[in-house]
């Protein structure tokens, strides 16, 4: 009698191939539509896309989405320590802060801080009881710019904060506990043990909010502030050429989003490295050296 071994087939998987193959259809049926429907327009699509007027739109875009998401993330930040801190009255203000900003649509948002100053004419700097010493129209302050940075700040820094309470509570307690028992203070403890380790769980959504801002900016537009779309709608609102101009925009959103998801993968895979779940935490790392300074 002799010895075989009996041959490894592989499982075969057609539903896969099906499921591929039709999707492969449906993409050719696409592209052959676009490409053969005189509609879409191509040479017009060519012809903007480096348009003086389109890339400086696009700048204005990419400048909002930087300046509002630097708000966004301070106001987030210092949202998230109040939210977890013992005063009541801190969190109560971090609480309220994230439930209107959160609530509200961002569009109604940019438009209130618009009209501000059908509510507050002007904005006086002075003492309560004792009068103003400085009263200045608010319309001078609060530009369609400053409109836009308040509107898209104030909203991304109610979603910050709680991305960022989220990184924070998801260090173990434990580690603070240590920390304090060897005598570092609450600020030192946050800076070296909890906020790196919550890093890894912040960093992920926060991509994602950048991208999110980075659409969002496009609702500025109702405020007249030459963004990328408020520059295509100035186009086609004299040519006409509606579907051209949108994809223009498009491909222009698709590329920016495409980088900073790029981006956000290589800062993940920065916070991401030398975390193994057999290697010692912050907190042990910085026990084991305390330990040898003392010896």
């Amino acid at each position: 009698m002799t010895d075989h071994q009996d041959d490894i087939v592989p499982a075969r998987y057609p539903g896969r191939w099906i499921a591929a193959l039709i999707c492969i259809a449906i993409a050719g049926f696409i592209v052959a539509s676009m490409l053969q429907n005189p509609g879409y327009q191509w040479p017009v699509v060519l012809k903007y896309m480096t348009a003086a007027t389109i890339l400086k739109g696009f700048a204005w875009t990419i400048g909002l989405t930087a300046a509002a998401m630097t708000i966004g993330i301070v106001l987030g930040i210092i949202a998230a320590l109040m939210r977890q801190s013992a005063n009541p009255v801190l969190a109560t203000v971090a609480a309220l802060y994230i439930w209107l900003f959160r609530g509200v649509p961002l569009l109604v948002q940019l438009i209130f801080w618009y009209n501000l100053a059908a509510l507050y004419p002007t904005i006086d700097i002075g003492l309560p009881f004792f009068g103003s010493i400085l009263s200045i129209p608010t319309n001078d302050i609060i530009t369609p710019l400053a409109a836009a940075l308040l509107g898209l700040g104030l909203n991304e820094g109610a979603y910050m904060a709680e991305i960022v309470r989220g990184g924070l509570i998801s260090v173990d307690p434990g580690q603070r506990e240590a920390a304090q028992s060897l005598g570092m203070s609450p600020a030192h403890t946050l800076r070296r043990i909890i906020i790196p380790q919550a890093l890894r769980v912040i960093v992920p959504p926060t991509g994602n909010e950048v991208i999110g801002m980075l659409k969002a900016t496009s609702l500025v537009s109702v405020l007249s502030i030459s963004d990328l779309l408020y520059s295509v709608q100035g186009i086609y609102g004299r040519t006409l050429q509606t579907i051209p101009l949108l994809i223009v925009a498009s491909i222009w959103y698709l590329a920016a989003a495409t980088i900073l998801t790029s981006i956000q993968r290589l800062i993940e895979k920065h916070y991401g490295r030398g975390h193994r779940s057999n290697q010692p935490d912050a907190l042990f790392g910085l026990l084991r050296a305390r330990r040898k300074e003392t010896t």
